[in-house]
């Protein structure tokens, strides 16, 4: 993994500035891919829904989520401005299309939302975590609908993707969770103790493609969602916020109790 990361930064500074975005994006998904699969986790992934130019939304257990998402369809991700000054993951981040949000400033979302949709019109595809924290990977949480405006105004589809974590003997896996107090270090260690993890991705039908407002379609999706992992729908706090990538309980650095994963890092 150690070298996985360091080959990550050598392309980063290296390769990404000469080859074009199709190339790039073959580069993060093997990158992604050899990640998972010195974790020991497999990726079984149904993209029968997926096209070009989708605001892909998906359930949110780990910061091997992240990872799985980009070994089967590379994506964009939406992050929390703060990750922009995480020591090498913030600047990896900012190498692989990451959109940073500032949080409370109307002004920089319009901007956020005109470089969402900009990505979009480009075929790119752009993923978020609208639960806004993970969770064991055996619920499913309110979805925050504002995450998704960007897609929606810009007329482009929203692909609901539903991710979850399986033992070989068929059971659910607890091992990825990152919910909570648990450190990246002990998500890690509980991932690496497994002989092998099955890690499914499923795509479900497009939303948003006969004008529904964002509340109906963030409804929809969390349902899509809920059937295609066979996961219970509840409910969090209100003030829970707006489902970033890297949004954290307590502190803002990658390895202080983190409940939500890093941004996209690979």
């Amino acid at each position: 993994m150690a070298l996985l990361l360091v080959s990550g930064l050598i392309v980063s500074l290296t390769v990404f500035r000469l080859c074009g975005d199709r190339r790039r994006r073959l580069l993060k998904q093997s990158w992604a891919a050899a990640f998972l699969d010195a974790l020991g986790i497999e990726v079984e992934a149904d993209l029968t829904h997926c096209v070009p130019g989708v605001l892909l939304v998906a359930n949110h257990i780990s910061w091997v989520d992240i990872l799985v998402i980009n070994a089967a369809f590379p994506a964009a991700f939406v992050s929390k401005e703060e990750v922009r000054h995480w020591p090498v993951i913030g600047w990896l981040a900012e190498k692989n299309d990451t959109v940073f949000l500032r949080r409370g400033s109307r002004g920089h979302a319009r901007l956020v939302n005109a470089e969402i949709a900009a990505l979009l019109a480009a075929g790119k595809c752009v993923a978020v975590f609208p639960e806004g924290t993970t969770t064991d990977g055996r619920s499913l949480l309110h979805f925050h609908a504002a995450l998704l405006q960007p897609a929606l105004a810009a007329g482009r589809p929203v692909l609901p993707a539903a991710i979850s974590y399986w033992e070989l003997n068929g059971e659910r896996s607890l091992a990825p969770r990152y919910d909570g107090d648990i450190s990246l270090g002990e998500c890690t260690a509980a991932i690496l103790k497994r002989p092998r993890i099955i890690a499914r991705l499923v795509t479900t039908p497009l939303r948003g493609l006969r004008g529904e407002d964002r509340k109906q379609v963030a409804a929809e999706a969390r349902e899509a969602i809920a059937l295609a992992a066979a996961l219970p729908l509840v409910s969090n706090p209100p003030d829970i916020s707006a489902g970033l990538p890297g949004e954290q309980r307590s502190g803002d650095h990658p390895t202080g109790n983190p409940s939500q994963a890093p941004a996209d890092w690979s």
